[in-house]
């Protein structure tokens, strides 16, 4: 079955996204769920403490509020207060907060978007490599943009990361290791989660900063290390389990195929991968996240995009995998799995 048909009402909801997109957006960056977070605020010392004109500070904050992203006690002069949603996982302060994602959305993706026409036309990226260099190149040689890269793929996989930690006999394996780790927050929930994994996040040398600092405030000390490489021109670190978390989609076919190879070398006979993304149905009509990703993807790289579970899995078979199953995990996501 596919979505549901539009209305006229929902076409110009659609149209007019934007504007609901950019006051959520707006309000991560301002940090407005972060000061909610300390205690609830009057109109205006929240417009106080965010430095806002007064023309239009309530017009906002009632937006959020009719958007479903706050809470108002009592009449229109009443506090403002996060929902628990925005309270758990849009302050900055909690080891949840998935705003990262939402900041690079706001910083970069927002505006390569209004050249989709373009990317459609031509087929070319349409961010900062729209002059031919390579996304991570340009990324990973900027700190600042590292680190908001890695907040943002700590922030995408957090709701993964928990369901994942459940989703599989862990008992089964001892080892597991993350290829383009970040930060290394996925690993750190899950052998917080299950004390006898120990753990390689496995990303190229910029990262490792980053990576030991998140393993200082967080741990688990002595069981979660960084290994330096890349992924692209050298071999995998080998363990019992391999996670690829949001990392195919950024390729053409031929480098998805290449990296699966990677892994069936790297796993022992009994190992598994763990493939997790926003798959797109295999029927391509419902998970309407997943087929945005992919054009994301034609939006920010050369010729990745995003899959099938079956595609994924007729790659794994390709590879040498000889079984495969997909699971979903969390909101939009799910897990393909290969068992060497």
């Amino acid at each position: 079955m596919s979505g549901a048909p539009v209305g006229v009402d929902g076409i110009l909801r659609l149209a007019m996204g934007f504007q609901a997109s950019k006051v959520l957006l707006t309000a991560v960056r301002l940090g407005l769920f972060t000061e909610l977070a300390e205690k609830p605020l009057d109109c205006e010392e929240l417009r106080t403490r965010l430095g806002l004109h007064p023309r239009a500070a309530r017009d906002f904050f009632d937006a959020l509020v009719a958007l479903g992203l706050l809470e108002r006690s009592g009449d229109p002069e009443g506090v403002y207060a996060n929902t628990p949603t925005t309270d758990r996982y849009l302050d900055r302060a909690k080891d949840t907060y998935l705003g990262g994602f939402l900041e690079m959305a706001d910083s970069r993706l927002y505006g390569f978007w209004a050249s989709l026409g373009e990317g459609l036309r031509t087929g070319r990226p349409q961010n900062e490599i729209s002059d031919g260099g390579g996304l991570f190149d340009t990324i990973y040689r900027d700190p600042a943009r590292l680190a908001g890269f890695q907040r943002a793929m700590t922030g995408l996989s957090l709701r993964s990361a928990h369901a994942l930690a459940e989703a599989l006999d862990w008992t089964a394996y001892r080892t597991v290791a993350d290829i383009g780790c970040a930060e290394g927050a996925l690993l750190s929930h899950l052998l917080h989660r299950h004390p006898h994994l120990r753990g390689t996040g496995f990303d190229l040398p910029a990262v490792r900063d980053s990576f030991a600092d998140h393993l200082r405030r967080h741990g688990p000390a002595g069981r979660l290390s960084f290994a330096a490489g890349d992924f692209l021109t050298g071999p995998l670190p080998r363990a019992e389990v391999l996670l690829f978390g949001h990392i195919l989609h950024n390729w053409d076919l031929p480098t998805k195929r290449m990296l699966l190879a990677k892994a069936y070398r790297s796993l022992p006979e009994g190992g598994i991968v763990v493939i997790y993304e926003s798959l797109i149905d295999d029927d391509r009509r419902e998970n309407a996240t997943g087929l945005l990703m992919s054009l994301n993807m034609l939006i920010e790289t050369p010729g990745g995009f995003d899959y099938t579970g079956a595609d994924c899995r007729a790659w794994l078979a390709e590879a040498g995998f000889r079984e495969s199953r997909v699971q979903h995990l969390a909101g939009a996501e799910s897990m393909v799995v290969g068992r060497k």
